[in-house]
């Protein structure tokens, strides 16, 4: 089954940031299914100007609408013109009459989906009308945070990029949900929580107390209660972010308690930018912790062989630093240093990999810190000073390893062979990239001296290019190109590789 990424390469030409934008409201609309009662489909507009299903979800608190699998289909906007007007509206549109679908009597709804003042997509809810009756308090609360959450959506402010270091995962509303109103008060409870509440060491009711004061009662460690509590208060909008360490606070927590471990995570309502209060899901996961250990030990190991496999290279890198340093032959010390930076731009990558815990490489950390390595180990004369714009994004291993090999090996020799002769002060190399959903472009320009008038990249037999072609033809399968810097003088070395197969 292609998945979301897959989907918008092929049907869409949307940039990366709001590719990453559909993909964070797909990771986090179970709730928001969950809470409408209702099945959701995400649609994107084509190229073709078509209308394409991309992703699908079904709530968990209600039966679905749609037993078939819609994503993939290209939706009729005859018979549903709310989804096409909806890409042109800032508002949430609705449809008068009932849709059939099947035996099923069913209320559509287009949400735009809002980025960057645009819209670049459309999230339809389809709720179930066969059978109605009158909403329970629970259905009532629910519905009322869905309405707000999908007014955000169309907004551009849900869901917000949030950062999540331990890699917490997100309670489902039925494992606990609790609304709170600007002030942390809360107003309602389902049972769920009220019971996940009772095991953490609190006896009484919730309603119409302040949460904040609650847990703060309930958490074991002192500076972690202030921390939750802070985290409360401010998701319902009952205090502003204060400055210091709270400024960059997180919205999801795993905290110990008398008698649980819980997992917290805050949602803060503000439709139109209004302070509505926030949506407060928990979840008991006593248990699940205990297992959880083992998971981390398992972790932990393979995150300390990168570390020794990163240790060991470095020594290798400075075994052959010191043999460069002792050799007399100017052709071998050349090629020790050229071996010293290889395996220092393979020992880079494993350093990173050994704090990470997705195996994913982030680039730009990586040439930021690979750079001064190479400036180190140059053989030119000219001080040349390597520029890094925009951004080059976040790789998983098994692309980011010969990639970063591929810069190696780009920028050294734009080091080495772009500025011969005297030194000159505006010696410089830019590294310049192009990211979407389907490529990642880098662009490495030098204003030096410029190709030969007889290179030919197809028979130079210089072992940098030969290493640089075979990494990007074979490992990433992607396609290389050198010619004169369109800017100016000098060079431009030109890596395109797919990011989807």
């Amino acid at each position: 089954m292609s998945t979301l990424a897959d989907l918008l390469a092929e049907h869409t030409t949307l940039s990366d940031a709001a590719a990453a934008h559909l993909q964070r409201l797909v990771a986090e609309w179970q709730l928001l299914a969950d809470l409408s009662f209702a099945d959701l489909l995400l649609s994107v507009r084509t190229d073709e100007g078509a209308v394409v299903t991309v992703a699908q979800c079904r709530p968990n608190t209600a039966s679905t609408v749609f037993p078939t699998d819609e994503v993939g289909r290209v939706i009729d906007t005859t018979a549903h013109p709310q989804v096409l007007r909806a890409f042109e509206s800032d508002r949430v549109l609705r449809d008068e009459d009932p849709t059939w679908f099947g035996a099923t009597a069913m209320r559509r709804e287009s949400v735009p989906v809002g980025f960057d003042g645009g819209v670049i997509g459309v999230l339809t809810r389809a709720v179930d009308l066969t059978h109605p009756r009158l909403p329970s308090p629970l259905e009532l609360a629910y519905q009322d945070s869905a309405d707000d959450l999908c007014q955000m959506v169309a907004d551009g402010t849900f869901p917000e990029e949030e950062g999540n270091p331990r890699g917490l995962s997100t309670p489902r509303a039925g494992d606990g949900f609790i609304r709170l109103d600007r002030n942390g008060v809360v107003t309602y409870t389902s049972p769920n929580a009220l019971s996940a509440f009772h095991r953490m060491g609190w006896t009484a009711e919730l309603s119409n107390t302040r949460l904040s004061h609650v847990v703060k009662q309930l958490i074991t460690e002192p500076f972690e209660a202030e921390d939750v509590a802070m985290m409360l208060d401010i998701a319902a909008g009952a205090i502003e972010v204060p400055a210091g360490p709270y400024r960059d606070v997180g919205m999801r927590v795993e905290a110990d308690a008398r008698r649980a471990t819980v997992l917290i995570r805050a949602v803060p309502l503000r439709p139109r930018g209004e302070v509505s209060g926030s949506v407060v899901l928990i979840r008991d996961v006593t248990e699940v912790k205990r297992r959880d250990r083992a998971l981390i030990s398992k972790d932990a190991t393979i995150r300390e062989i990168h570390h020794r496999v990163k240790n060991n290279l470095q020594s290798v890198s400075a075994l052959l630093r010191l043999q460069a340093r002792r050799t007399s032959n100017s052709d071998a010390r050349e090629a020790l240093n050229e071996a010293v930076r290889r395996v220092a731009s393979i020992a880079l990558v494993h350093e990173l990999l050994s704090g990470s815990v997705d195996e994913e490489v982030d680039l730009d950390e990586v040439v930021d810190r690979l750079v001064p390595i190479l400036v180190d180990v140059a053989s030119s004369e000219s001080p040349v000073r390597v520029r890094h714009q925009d951004r080059l994004g976040v790789l998983t291993a098994e692309l980011a390893m010969p990639l970063v090999m591929v810069l190696t090996e780009v920028i050294q020799n734009a080091m080495e062979h772009g500025f011969p002769g005297e030194p000159r002060p505006d010696a410089e190399i830019a590294v310049i990239a192009e990211r979407d959903v389907r490529h990642l472009r880098i662009m490495v320009r030098d204003n030096g001296s410029g190709l030969a008038e007889d290179f030919d990249l197809g028979t130079s037999d210089h072992l940098g290019l030969q290493i640089v072609k075979t990494l990007v033809s074979i490992e990433l399968g992607g396609e290389l190109d050198i010619r004169p810097n369109p800017e100016g003088p000098g060079t431009e070395v030109a890596v395109d590789i797919p990011l989807r197969g």
